[in-house]
């Protein structure tokens, strides 16, 4: 924490909330930038960013349990790929560019179960607005869960009556889309707990729009049955 965390941390610049130069994080240049919400004890953002050297890995935790055992790993082996910020991942996001961002992972976010908490959950109409802004045309979202009313909240806001025109659309067209990880998955210990528990966990891929935003009709997977069915599922 003391040595390797001053060399990985981004500060962000006090004064104006001037954007970030991205390029300026890392110590040569990178084909694009990833961001992940939450990396807990880091097992995905570790392996992700070893298996794609060329690109630049963002993650943010605010927890100094899974910082330090993320760092005690770079310390072992170390990735000249990987940046961490250990403050609230909004923060950051708000001094992003614009279509900065290749791939943003949320994956398992705490869902806030109780209703007058719901205002907490890291997905809402506001970061639904800000990744539009930060994830570049044709990028991807990815959100993973294992409580299905985190699931149903975001397909609300992401493609459903909640999201307008939402610059996002969900990728899924049959639902073995959503049932199983895509092929390059990474599971974390969270969801080994999960599934150990019995839940069955959520993977959601959404694509970022090209061009001016859809109407909500749009938004709809080919077929609007299978919509309609993983909605009745959750």
């Amino acid at each position: 924490m003391d040595s390797l965390l001053p060399q990985l941390g981004i500060s962000l610049p006090a004064g104006a909330p001037m954007p970030l130069d991205l390029a300026a994080l890392f110590p040569r240049p990178m084909r694009a930038v990833w961001l992940e919400v939450g990396f807990g004890a880091g097992e995905h953002l570790i392996a992700q960013a070893r298996a794609h050297p060329e690109v630049g890995y963002i993650g943010c935790e605010p927890f100094m349990n899974g910082v330090a055992t993320v760092l005690a790993e770079l310390d072992r082996q170390p990735a000249d790929n990987i940046r961490l910020f250990t403050d609230d991942a909004r923060l950051l996001i708000a001094r992003l560019p614009e279509a900065s961002l290749e791939r943003v992972f949320v994956l398992f976010p705490d869902p806030w179960p109780k209703a007058r908490h719901h205002r907490r959950r890291f997905i809402s109409a506001v970061m639904v607005e800000q990744l539009g802004r930060i994830i570049a045309p044709g990028g991807e979202l990815r959100i993973a869960t294992d409580h299905m009313d985190y699931a149903r909240w975001t397909l609300s806001h992401l493609c459903g009556a909640a999201a307008g025109s939402s610059p996002f659309q969900w990728t899924a067209r049959r639902p073995e889309d959503w049932r199983r990880p895509p092929t390059d998955w990474i599971a974390t210990r969270y969801q080994h707990k999960a599934e150990a528990a019995g839940a069955s966990p959520v993977f959601l891929s959404f694509r970022r729009r090209r061009g001016a935003a859809a109407t909500r009709k749009s938004l709809v997977p080919a077929s609007g049955q299978e919509y309609i069915a993983l909605q009745a599922r959750l």
